[in-house]
C-alpha cells in the first residue's frame, strides 16, 4: 500500500449543479482546496475551458444549504463540506465597464453646470445692476420671528384676559373649574403601571418616581438609571428646579382648590371675591411655571454653571440644551427679564388682534388663559393648544393676523 493512500484524508461525495441544469457526483478528498475542486468541476462541464486561466477566477462555488460562497484558498474540510452536500457552480457577474474618458468629462461638465454659483460669481453677474436705497436693518427688523413676538403678544393678552374674566360675576367659579382642570392634567402625573413595576422590583417609590421623570416614563431606561445610580449619595436629591417645599406647595394648592370647589361661599363680598380670584391666579401660575429639563440642567451644571443661571438659560431657550449652552457662553441676550415684557398695546398688531371676534370670544374663556399661561412658560406645548377645539381657533387667528401685518 502506498504511503500517500495510508495518510490520505477522507473522500467526500458531493453533488455539483450548474445554472444550465447539469448535475453530477464529484468525489473529492477533504484536504482538497476549493480552487482545485472548482477546476475539476469546470473540466467536467466545460471541456477545454481551463486553457484560459481567467476561467477559474470567473466562477464560484456556493454551498446550497448555507448559501455561502466558498473561499478558493480554503480546503473542503475548512469550509465544513459534508458528504452528500450540494454545491452550485456559478459564473460570476462581469463588472460594469469603466466609463470612457469622454463620458467622464461630459459628466463632470454637467455637474459643474448644475452647481450653484459662488459669492464671486454672483458679485460679477450683478456688478452692473443699479443699487437700490434700502435700509437693510429696517428690513431685517420688519421680518420678525413669530415665536419671539408671540411671547410678547401672550404676555399682553394674559393681562387683558384676566381683566375681562374678573368682570364676570361667575369669575371665581370659572377659575375654580380651571384650577381643577390643571389638577387633571396628566403631564405631571407618573405612570402608575410603570411606577408599580419598579416598586415591585424593590426600588423605593420616591426614587422610582425620579427615575421615571428623568427618563420620560420609560420603565427600561428608568431601571437602568436606578441600577447605575444605586450607590450615588445624591440619588434621592430632588430634581433641579424642584424642591420638596415646592412639591408640598403644589399639593397644598390642589387641596385648597378642591376645598374651595366643594363649598363656594355665596355670602362673600366683592372684595373677598377679588382676593380669592387673585389667589387662584397665583395657584394657576404656580402650576404652569417653567419646568427645566432635568437632564439638561444636570449636563450644564456639570460644565461649571450655577443652577439658577442654567435654569434661566433653559427658560430663555425653550429647554434646548445646546442653545442654552451658547447663551451661557455668549452675551446672554435676551435676558430672562426681557421674557416678561409684553407688546406695545397701542401697536397696530395688538389692536388688530383685540378687534378680531374669535379672539374676543376666546378671551372670555378661562381655558384660553390657561393656554396662554402654559405656552408662555412651555412653548413646546403650543402644538397641543393649537389642536385644541377651544383654544386652536384663537391661536390660528393670532397667527394669521401676525402674518398678514408682517407682509405689509
Amino acid at each position: 500500500v502506498q504511503e500517500e493512500k495510508i495518510f490520505a484524508g477522507k473522500v467526500l461525495r458531493v453533488h455539483v449543479c450548474t445554472m444550465d441544469g447539469a448535475e453530477w457526483l464529484e468525489e473529492v478528498p477533504e484536504d482538497t482546496t476549493v480552487e482545485k475542486l472548482k477546476e475539476r468541476c469546470l473540466k467536467h462541464c466545460v471541456p477545454g475551458s481551463l486553457e484560459d486561466p481567467k476561467t477559474v477566477t470567473h466562477h464560484k462555488l456556493i454551498h446550497a444549504t448555507s448559501e455561502k460562497v466558498l473561499t478558493d484558498t480554503k480546503t473542503v474540510l475548512e469550509e465544513n463540506i459534508q458528504d452528500r452536500d450540494v454545491l452550485l457552480l456559478i459564473k460570476k457577474r462581469a463588472p460594469p465597464p469603466l466609463p470612457k474618458m469622454a463620458d467622464v468629462s461630459a459628466e463632470e461638465k454637467r455637474k459643474q453646470e448644475q452647481k450653484a454659483p459662488d459669492k464671486d460669481a454672483i458679485l460679477k453677474a450683478t456688478a452692473n445692476l443699479p443699487s437700490r436705497n434700502m435700509d437693510r436693518t429696517v428690513a431685517h427688523h420688519n421680518m420678525r420671528d413669530f415665536q419671539t413676538e408671540l411671547r410678547k403678544i401672550l404676555v399682553s393678552l394674559i393681562e387683558v384676559a384676566q381683566k375681562l374674566l374678573a368682570l364676570n360675576p361667575d369669575a371665581v367659579e370659572l377659575f375654580k373649574k380651571a384650577n381643577a382642570m390643571l389638577d387633571e392634567d396628566e403631564e405631571d402625573r407618573v405612570d402608575e403601571i410603570a411606577l408599580r413595576q419598579l416598586t415591585e422590583m424593590g426600588f423605593p417609590e420616591s426614587r422610582a418616581v425620579k427615575a421615571l421623570r428623568l427618563n420620560h416614563m420609560s420603565v427600561t431606561q428608568a431601571m437602568e438609571w436606578l441600577i447605575e445610580h444605586a450607590d450615588d449619595p445624591t440619588v434621592d436629591a430632588p430634581l433641579p428646579g424642584q424642591t420638596p417645599s415646592e412639591a408640598t406647595a403644589e399639593a397644598g394648592a390642589s387641596s385648597a382648590a378642591g376645598e374651595a370647589t366643594a363649598g363656594p361661599s355665596s355670602e362673600a363680598d366683592g372684595e373677598e371675591a377679588k382676593d380669592e380670584l387673585t389667589e387662584i391666579f397665583k395657584k394657576i401660575r404656580r402650576k404652569r411655571e417653567f419646568r427645566p429639563d432635568p437632564r439638561a440642567v444636570i449636563a450644564l451644571m456639570e460644565m461649571g454653571f450655577d443652577e439658577k443661571e442654567v435654569v434661566d438659560a433653559l427658560r430663555v431657550n425653550n429647554n434646548q440644551q445646546n442653545a442654552a449652552c451658547e447663551w451661557l457662553l455668549g452675551d446672554r441676550k435676551p435676558s430672562p427679564e426681557d421674557l416678561d415684557k409684553g407688546i406695545d398695546t397701542n401697536s397696530p398688531l395688538f389692536q388688530a388682534i383685540l378687534e378680531n371676534p374669535v379672539v374676543q370670544l376666546g378671551l372670555t374663556n378661562p381655558k384660553t388663559l390657561l393656554a396662554f399661561e402654559d405656552m408662555l412658560e412651555n412653548p413646546l406645548n403650543s402644538t397641543q393648544w393649537m389642536n385644541d377645539p377651544e383654544t386652536g381657533p384663537v391661536m390660528l387667528q393670532i397667527s394669521r393676523i401676525f402674518q398678514t401685518l408682517n407682509r405689509t
